[in-house]
């Protein structure tokens, strides 16, 4: 079916494509961030509601590091019309002092398939371990795959909150590293313009980035193109995605902003 692909591009939307090392200075995210965002998938249809996306910034359980919790479900008209749902949960534990990834947690479902898996990113030995499991299939033999890593790395998530440290402007262009169950991805990210968008934050200035996640070898192995939408203040908050797919557009906007802090 071709919503199964769908369930993966929702999360890429807003993390895949970037794990770039960010510079040291004040972060414009703080412990408690909550950030809530729907998807709207539309080809013959226009918009229907599909998505909710949570992004929710906490302390790991060493009190030193950062947890960042990701939720990405299925709803609304996916639900009723396709008869087809997924769920996503993501949790990446991330270095607070140099903001690179030190393990990654996932429970992905869609439809009747479950999977679980856990990568573990060694830097002393250069390695990321990953490890996935079908728990409805206990005797089933793990998958795992091992490899290289040079440098900083990012997994889907860590690596949006690494971009919003970076210094982005007109014209300028990076080259990420990113991790995905396993495997490593080198991605070109260029900063093209300044653009008004309306948000929930009212009309805002921000910054249009567009990561090459689509074509052969690379992360998303098919043809398409994204564009990302981060304001240009002091908070770098992502608030809009768009992205053109062989199975539609996809739209991706921010919904709410929070704090767990405040219970907002």
């Amino acid at each position: 079916m071709r919503y199964r692909l769908f369930a993966s591009l929702m999360f890429i939307i807003l993390s895949a494509f970037f794990g770039v090392k960010a510079p040291a200075q004040t972060k414009p995210f703080t412990v408690g961030e909550v950030l809530t965002y729907e998807g709207k998938v539309s080809k013959i249809i226009q918009g229907i509601a599909a998505a909710d996306l949570i992004f929710t910034v906490s302390n790991a359980p060493n009190g030193v590091d950062y947890l960042i919790r990701t939720e990405a479900r299925s709803k609304g008209s996916l639900l009723r019309m396709f008869r087809y749902s997924f769920f996503q949960n993501y949790e990446s534990i991330v270095d607070s002092r140099n903001f690179h990834i030190l393990k990654t947690t996932k429970h992905d479902e869609q439809k009747e398939r479950v999977r679980d898996s856990e990568a573990v990113f060694d830097y002393d030995n250069q390695q990321v371990t990953f490890v996935e499991v079908n728990p409805k299939e206990p005797a089933r033999p793990p998958r795992k795959i091992a490899s290289e890593i040079k440098g900083e790395v990012h997994d889907m998530v860590s690596g949006i909150y690494a971009l919003r440290m970076l210094p982005l402007a007109t014209g300028k262009i990076f080259e990420l590293t990113v991790s995905d169950s396993g495997l490593i991805y080198k991605v070109p990210v260029r900063v093209t313009r300044r653009e008004v968008q309306k948000t929930v934050l009212g009309k805002v200035m921000c910054f249009r980035v567009e990561p090459e996640v689509f074509g052969i070898n690379r992360l998303i192995e098919q043809e398409g193109g994204i564009i990302i939408w981060i304001t240009d203040d002091a908070r770098r908050i992502p608030i809009r995605s768009q992205i053109k797919t062989n199975i539609g557009k996809i739209e991706v906007k921010l919904q709410k902003i929070g704090n767990t802090t405040d219970g907002k």
